[in-house]
Parts: C-alpha cells; sequence; structure tokens
C-alpha cells in the first residue's frame, strides 16, 4: 500500500516545481535616481545659495544619509547644518561661501529598495563671497551590507527533505 496516493503525490511534486520556480524569481528592484538640484548641476551663479537641494524620483530611507559640500580646494566643507530628508528630497543649510570656484555637493542616500546610490552635483561661484569653510570633520565610515540571505532556500531545502523522507519511507515500508 503506497504511504501517498498518486494524486496527493502529483499534487505535492507540481505544487514543489511552481514554488521553485516562483521562488527563484527576483522582484525588479530600481536605484534612487537624481532628479534636479539646487542649484542645478554645472550652474554658474553670482551670488552663494543658502541652502542645496537634491530631488530624487522615489523617497529616500532615513538612515545611512550623507551629504557634504566641498570647497574650491576639493577638501574644505560648507555645509552649515545636518542634511535633511523630507520624502524624495534631500537638503543641508550652507554657510556663506568663500572663495570663487568650483564646489561640488557630495551624497549618499539609501535607496527604497535598501541599497547605497551616490553621486556629486557640481556647481561654480563665479563671485568669491566672505564666508569660511567648516572646521574640519572627523569623518566616520558607515557601511550598508546586503549580506542576508534570503528565506526561500532554507524553505525549499526544508521542503526537499521532506519529500525525500516521504520518499524513503515509501521505500523501507514496502515489504
Amino acid at each position: 500500500m503506497p504511504l501517498f496516493p498518486s494524486s496527493v503525490r502529483n499534487a505535492v511534486m507540481a505544487a514543489s516545481v511552481l514554488f521553485m520556480a516562483l521562488a527563484g524569481a527576483q522582484p525588479a528592484m530600481a536605484h534612487s535616481v537624481l532628479v534636479s538640484s539646487d542649484p542645478a548641476k554645472d550652474a554658474s551663479l553670482t551670488s552663494a545659495p543658502a541652502a542645496v537641494t537634491l530631488v530624487f524620483n522615489e523617497p529616500l530611507d532615513r538612515g545611512f544619509t550623507e551629504l557634504a559640500v566641498l570647497g574650491p580646494d576639493g577638501t574644505s566643507h560648507w555645509e552649515g547644518g545636518p542634511p535633511a530628508v523630507t520624502g524624495e528630497k534631500l537638503s543641508a543649510p550652507l554657510r556663506a561661501l568663500g572663495p570663487a570656484g568650483v564646489y561640488t555637493v557630495k551624497y549618499r542616500v539609501v535607496s527604497a529598495d535598501g541599497h547605497p546610490v551616490s553621486g556629486s552635483v557640481p556647481f561654480t561661484l563665479i563671485t568669491a563671497g566672505l564666508g569660511t569653510a567648516a572646521a574640519p570633520k572627523v569623518r566616520t565610515e558607515t557601511a550598508v551590507a546586503d549580506d542576508s540571505v534570503p528565506v526561500w532556500p532554507w524553505i525549499a531545502g526544508a521542503a526537499l527533505v521532506a519529500l525525500a523522507g516521504a520518499f524513503v519511507a515509501r521505500r523501507i515500508a514496502k515489504p
């Protein structure tokens, strides 16, 4: 006498095959994309802006957000406070800018799908201002790692072990 009727075996086998096929499919995940900035990329300004604002195509994760505004020397910082995330916008106030030249807004954000996205937006200050750079910061590294193992292989493995166990039990039970 079989351990399971053939209709049950066939149903379990079909469900297992379907599960394995669907479990391997990953949803399409898009990373955040910079849509616009103020000041605009490569803009030439005669006066310094009071803040920088970056607009992305989707809301941002508030954690692990970084924004720095580097001066023409590439090392001096000109941000006037911590960055703020509001939906799809990342902004920060600026200190009064100093020397004329190319300033670079560097950013690192976390997409809604959990992946980090970074980039930069340069703009040129044509007329020098009277501001001074912020004191040098001690930078602490923050890493976003996606080293987690998905759960579906564990479930599929357990299902296969259960099926193999049933098969072995059936073979042993046969006289």
